[in-house]
């Protein structure tokens, strides 16, 4: 298995399962995009992946169904698992999916972290909170991107991330949190950076990563 660094601009679309027993083999190593339909996951995995339309985005919050599995290179995959909290998304639905997450995180072994992505102004609810309970009780590590941050003036965005990485340590496990805006493109290295630890092998030299929670 490769231990180099990760191309994010390689990824290319494999396939999209509606649950983990449809997806490729339990092996490798897997990120995977978590966040409610508004969030901005798709617009953020285009930026990461320097493609305008690898994973679709629609005014319409909901769009991703399923699991979509992009591939990076032989060894590693990008997860975008299906949007969550919408109201207009009818409640069968909403549990199907609640289910399918659920599963993939306590279950799929070569899942190596989940981004959880939030709008900066809409922060934390109650279904992202209960996301990243899921994959601390799995022993993931988290990172918390609070997406638009270009929404917010410079004050606004430090003191969000400053209270969001104030209420990170009630989690008890490995969370951190960066603010990251798809239109201006802020916040992208701090997302690089800790990907590409994560996709590093464990025995690999140098896995740690920089805390980037300081980085605006």
């Amino acid at each position: 298995m490769s231990s180099q660094s990760v191309h994010f601009q390689s990824a290319r679309f494999i396939t999209s399962a509606p649950d983990i027993r449809h997806l490729p083999a339990d092996e490798g190593l897997e990120v995977a995009f978590a966040g409610r339909s508004n969030a901005g996951k798709s617009s953020a995995l285009n930026v990461l992946t320097r493609q305008k339309s690898l994973a679709r985005t629609s005014k319409t919050p909901g769009r991703t169904q399923q699991i979509n599995v992009f591939s990076l290179d032989e060894d590693r995959r990008l997860i975008d698992l299906p949007g969550y909290g919408f109201a207009k998304v009818p409640l069968a639905m909403k549990h199907k999916w609640q289910e399918a997450l659920s599963e993939y995180l306590q279950k799929r072994q070569c899942l190596r972290g989940l981004v959880v992505l939030m709008d900066i102004r809409h922060p934390m609810k109650d279904l992202d909170q209960e996301l990243i309970h899921w994959a601390v009780s799995s022993e993931l590590p988290v990172l918390v991107v609070l997406t638009k941050a270009d929404k917010l003036n410079s004050g606004g965005r430090k003191a969000t991330l400053m209270k969001i990485q104030e209420a990170l340590p009630g989690f008890n496990g490995d969370v951190q949190a960066i603010t990251f805006s798809s239109l201006n493109k802020s916040g992208l290295p701090d997302l690089e950076r800790v990907l590409q630890g994560w996709f590093t092998l464990p025995t690999d030299e140098g896995n740690d990563t920089a805390d980037p929670s300081a980085a605006e």
